[in-house]
């Protein structure tokens, strides 16, 4: 992360959208009947790479990043995560771009409840499997906060490039205290 001081106090560049997105989902109360409430980010994005991984357009210190995060109920993440695989088909078959997809799933040290990783994989798995396309896993591989579908997309010498990634934060809840009226509460909690 680039850090800077101003008038004796630290500053960094925005180094990526989640932090801010949570804020904008946990800002007031939110209800279950909101969900799934997504918001997309086109913002210019900074990182403090070491020069000796920069690469190309692949790998930089500035760059736009379309970013979305999805919040939704556990119920709801198949349906999120097949849409977003449908939309991903349709845009790279557009532009012609032949494209690979890895189910990445829980590393050592991983944060969160075991169930909500199990459920998040399942979901993730079955939206795979509803693409009628191959794929395969990436045993150990998901980020710490949650499994993932890594899609690389090949250039004209079929090499292998990452390009997108559909992550389900299994603990982004309780990390940034996000909270919805559940429609399971009794009436008499539904304020809380």
């Amino acid at each position: 992360m680039f850090c800077f001081e101003v008038e004796k106090a630290e500053f960094g560049l925005k180094p990526m959208n989640c932090p801010g997105h949570c804020l904008m989902f946990a800002h007031r109360t939110r209800s279950y009947r909101e969900l799934p409430l997504r918001y997309a980010d086109f913002g210019v994005l900074h990182r403090n790479e070491y020069s000796g991984a920069l690469q190309g357009l692949t790998r930089v210190r500035r760059f736009q990043q379309d970013d979305a995060h999805i919040f939704c109920r556990p119920a709801q993440v198949l349906q999120e995560v097949q849409t977003f695989l449908k939309i991903l088909g349709e845009v790279y078959a557009t532009f012609g771009l032949t494209y690979s997809m890895a189910l990445s799933t829980r590393p050592e040290g991983y944060l969160g409840e075991l169930d909500l990783w199990n459920q998040a994989e399942d979901a993730l798995r079955a939206a795979l499997e509803s693409t009628g396309q191959q794929w395969t896993i990436n045993e150990g591989d998901g980020a710490f906060y949650g499994p993932k579908i890594d899609i690389c997309v090949f250039d004209a010498l079929k090499r292998r490039f990452q390009c997108a990634t559909v992550q389900v934060g299994t603990d982004m809840a309780g990390s940034y205290l996000l909270r919805f009226v559940s429609d399971l509460l009794p009436t008499a909690d539904r304020k809380k």
